[in-house]
Formats: structure tokens, sequence, C-alpha cells
């Protein structure tokens, strides 16, 4: 994923295009790519900003925060389950995130999954 470029050289480039340079020109002279200048060009024209789009962050805590209930029940109910489990259960609810997501969960919640003697199945022979 490439860097993204502050919102005063990509209206300097629609600004210098604007007032008369070619795509080319301003590309060339701003020292960018000319896809990029086509680009903002249309994003100005179209939408009236340069603004770049937000990038990465989390696109899916809300999905699995909507089943809070849900997965604070289930480790009370059985406090040895295990992420793989939760995901499972949530497949079969209709919502497909992976481990990470799950983890992430409780870890916002502080909650963690740390072996200790009380939740030992068996104990050692």
């Amino acid at each position: 994923m490439g860097a993204v470029l502050s919102e005063d050289l990509r209206k300097r480039v629609v600004a210098a295009i604007e007032t008369g340079a070619s795509q080319r020109q301003a590309a060339k002279q701003f020292g960018i790519s000319l896809s990029s200048a086509k680009l903002w060009l249309r994003q100005w024209r179209r939408r009236g900003h340069v603004a770049a789009k937000p990038q990465g962050g989390d696109r899916r805590s809300h999905q699995v925060e909507a089943q809070a209930d849900f997965l604070l029940e289930q480790i009370q109910q059985t406090p040895d389950v295990t992420l793989t489990q939760l995901q499972a259960q949530l497949r079969r609810r209709g919502l497909s995130v992976g481990i990470g997501t799950v983890w992430r969960f409780f870890h916002r919640h502080g909650i963690s999954f740390k072996k200790n003697a009380a939740r030992r199945r068996t104990a050692p022979p």
C-alpha cells in the first residue's frame, strides 16, 4: 500500500491543472504519477475535495460487539471454551470472522484465557 500524500499537495496539483497545466506537466512538476494526478482531478470534479480515503483500521469490531451478550454468556457457561469454538458458534449465527477478531473482542473487554489450576480438565498423573 502506498503512502498517503498530503492534502496540500493534492490541492496544488489540481490547482495547477485547473489553471492550464496539462495533467502530465503537473504530475512531473510535483513529482507524482500521472495516474495520481488524474485520480485527484477526477475526485475534485466529482466530489469537490481531494481528501484521501481512510486506510487500514478496524472494520469488523462493531459486528462482533453486536454479539457481545452472546459471547460473554458463552464463556460464563463454558469457561474453557476455545476461540475456535466461539468462532464456529458465531459462524452458525451468520457472522463469519477470524479468530483474531474474536481474540481482540475479549482483549478489549479485559478477558483472557490463561491456563490456570482452576481451569484444568484433568489433573496430571
